[in-house]
């Protein structure tokens, strides 16, 4: 497989697995979104993503499994719907889109909820909306179908509510599981699913599987305020990452 050949291939591939598979069983996706970005160090992005899609279903199977009594039903009835519209969305425009300032808003938007999050000041408890969940969830199925970065939208729904730890990474992985299936015929038309690809992922899906299972094992054993504070954290650090990596792109 030629994508093995390259070594500096085989460390940034198993870090980005890793990490995305920590993030989406442990924290309800995070960092999951520069898996990517990781991956792009040594191959192109196209290739990057059809690359992690396959790897996302599988996260998704294995930490369904063990999320599926998990969830919230309330919030699940209007974020299904919206980010399968967005979804739809982002196939519609995806060769029309810039996947550079795509990152520079998912940026903006993690950064200031980080920060907004983190302040002293108590936000009021959220609950479920069918304005803000459809506003976050379809700007999450949007951004998840171009650049497998759709955590943060739904993360700045979902964080505000103050759930229980395993309800809310629950809750993402259903929306996710859901989302990613939808990507793999689109992602086939759209010609990503070249045969190379598909076998590199297959190859990394030991990797894929270590990471949900090290993500399920730290959400059982954080606090949850220690929880709450790693989900803000990651979600700093992920918008810096994507604010980086759009102005970059930018400038060449």
């Amino acid at each position: 497989m030629e994508h093995f050949a390259d070594t500096t291939f085989v460390i940034v591939a198993i870090a980005a697995v890793l990490v995305s598979g920590i993030s989406k069983a442990g924290f309800g996706g995070g960092v999951g979104g520069l898996s990517v970005p990781i991956m792009s160090l040594a191959i192109a992005p196209a290739d990057a993503a059809a690359i992690m899609l396959p790897i996302l279903v599988i996260m998704d199977i294995a930490g369904l499994w063990y999320y599926r009594a998990k969830v919230d039903e309330a919030n699940m009835r209007i974020i299904i719907p919206a980010g399968l519209v967005g979804s739809a969305l982002g196939w519609w425009l995806f060769n029309a889109m810039d996947e550079h300032w795509i990152r520079i808003v998912l940026g903006v938007i993690s950064v200031s909820f980080a920060l907004y999050n983190a302040s002293s000041r108590k936000p009021r408890l959220a609950h479920p909306s069918k304005f803000k969940g459809w506003f976050w969830a379809s700007m999450s199925g949007f951004t998840s179908f171009v650049a497998h970065s759709g955590g943060a939208p739904l993360s700045v729904y979902l964080l505000g509510q103050k759930m229980d730890k395993a309800v809310f990474v629950g809750t993402n992985m259903v929306f996710f599981c859901i989302m990613n299936a939808v990507k793999v015929i689109p992602y086939f038309f759209l010609g990503l699913l070249a045969t190379r690809n598909l076998s590199t992922a297959a190859v990394l899906s030991p990797v894929a599987l270590l990471g949900v299972g090290m993500g399920i094992w730290l959400n059982r054993h954080l606090s949850p305020v220690g929880f709450y504070r790693v989900v803000t954290i990651m979600m700093f650090g992920s918008g810096v990452k994507l604010l980086y990596d759009g102005v970059l792109g930018l400038m060449h």
